[in-house]
């Protein structure tokens, strides 16, 4: 499975900045430190909300069918203690506690036996490789997992063949798992959390999920308290390798209600199958190989196939949020009012407050180009608790940023000082580098040297 660079918070906000020379000398001189590296306290996931039929139907959709649509004979999965170890390129400081810290959590969210080796026999090798080596075999990729070999030359050498054929297992024994090592921290942690899982357990994604990794949006990045039941459930002993859909969907009902006795009483809510008329406009529209006109073309055709569905909700606010991002710059007025109608749709629930934050940082945006600053702290203020929440210091250290010259604007110095140096500990860990972290504070800072009519609004 593939987890693509489709929502960078770097390309964002691109479009809104007018570029010109460097405005971010006023709030961190080029040559001061930056502060030291912020990170999460990892703490176990809140359970999911939803009625066990309505996860028992997720489960079925996400074990025993691919990404690509086809379908998949048999559930798989390790048997007895799972190990795991890191290989390759020397990998930043952060991956080890990271790894660490997950492992632990499906220790004891998931109750899966998994623990770290140095043996080369390991069930599951994350291998460091650099992002060069990565995206020559797989564009556009964050990184991947593949089944059956436990090297990157190993998987160069079979990666044509069916031995990396995810639908062809009987069951797992050996997989592996590409991460890049010039990226920044949260990326490889999010790597970590995503391919891990899917290396363990589904090899699905699902659009419609509000909740989950298992997610080709990309918002949620470390795993989620839905993530973990099915992880959990994954690995009942109820289940064994080799059952069919149907021996599943029996003994599926009987887990959950064990596994998470809430959800007995919850009524069913099920959202409709996503048609891959829709999956394919998405992909189109979120594809950087392709033209603005025809990204903008497959965004407004997926808009159009959610209206048609009468779909109220994740999947339309997403088709809102893409629209609009890909206006931005050419229609910002448009891209405004699309931006409102995807924070409409997120807001309806209360599940989808880290997906509504990624629309907020758009709006605050907007609202620092117009001079508003008071707008961009009110969005900031609103957002910030979902996003400590979902762990996401690069959409933390952002929304920080936007607060801190948004204080500016309201001639309040000494506090956005202070703001805008708690962001930076969140950057380094966020966006990597210094320079990147530089980068992302001189891309905020410029927004409020755009006029209101550079802004079209």
């Amino acid at each position: 499975m593939i987890r693509y660079s489709f929502i960078g918070l770097i390309l964002l906000l691109a479009a809104c900045a007018p570029g010109g020379k460097d405005v971010a000398g006023r709030a961190v001189p080029i040559d001061e430190q930056l502060p030291p590296m912020r990170v999460f306290k990892s703490v176990p996931a809140a359970p999911p909300i939803r009625s066990n039929a309505e996860i028992a139907r997720d489960f079925l959709d996400l074990t025993f069918q691919l990404e690509s649509g086809r379908k998949v004979p048999f559930l798989t999965r390790f048997e007895g203690q799972i190990s795991v170890r890191v290989t390759g390129r020397p990998a930043p400081p952060s991956l080890m506690p990271d790894l660490k810290s997950l492992l632990e959590r499906l220790r004891s969210e998931a109750d899966i036996p998994i623990q770290l080796t140095s043996a080369r026999d390991a069930n599951i090798t994350v291998e460091i490789i650099s992002r060069a080596q990565l995206q020559r075999t797989v564009p556009n990729a964050a990184c991947f997992v593949v089944p059956r070999v436990n090297s990157w030359s190993g998987y160069r050498s079979k990666r044509r063949s069916v031995t990396v054929d995810w639908a062809s297992l009987t069951k797992r024994e050996r997989i592996a798992i590409f991460i890049p090592a010039d990226t920044s921290p949260q990326e490889i942690r999010d790597c970590l959390h995503e391919e891990i899982a899917q290396g363990l357990g589904p090899l699905n994604d699902l659009y419609r999920l509000p909740d989950s990794v298992f997610n080709d949006d990309n918002f949620h990045t470390v795993l989620t308290g839905f993530d973990m039941l099915i992880l959990r459930a994954y690995y009942d002993r109820d289940l064994r390798n080799g059952m069919t859909q149907e021996q599943v969907a029996r003994a599926l009902p009987a887990i959950l209600n064990r596994l998470n006795p809430a959800g007995r009483a919850r009524g069913i809510a099920s959202a409709p199958a996503t048609p891959r008329s829709w999956i394919n406009a998405i992909e189109s529209a979120l594809s950087p190989g392709r033209s603005p006109a025809s990204r903008l073309s497959s965004a407004r055709r997926a808009l159009s196939i959610a209206e048609r569905n009468g779909w109220n909700d994740n999947r339309l606010a997403f088709s809102h949020f893409i629209l609009g991002r890909l206006q931005m710059g050419s229609a910002n007025t448009a891209s405004v009012n699309s931006f409102r109608r995807a924070d409409d749709a997120y807001g309806a629930s209360t599940t989808t407050r880290l997906q509504q934050a990624h629309v907020g940082v758009n709006l605050a945006a907007f609202a620092l180009r117009l001079g508003d600053g008071e707008t961009a702290v009110r969005l900031a203020d609103r957002h910030i608790p979902a996003v400590r929440q979902s762990e996401n210091a690069a959409l933390l250290a952002t929304f920080l940023m936007m607060k801190a010259e948004g204080l500016d604007l309201q001639n309040k110095p000494d506090q956005a000082r202070e703001i805008r140096l708690e962001s930076l500990g969140w950057a380094r860990y966020g966006f990597g580098s210094d320079r990147d972290v530089r980068g992302r504070l001189n891309d905020i800072a410029s927004l409020t040297k755009a006029s209101k009519q550079d802004t079209g609004l």
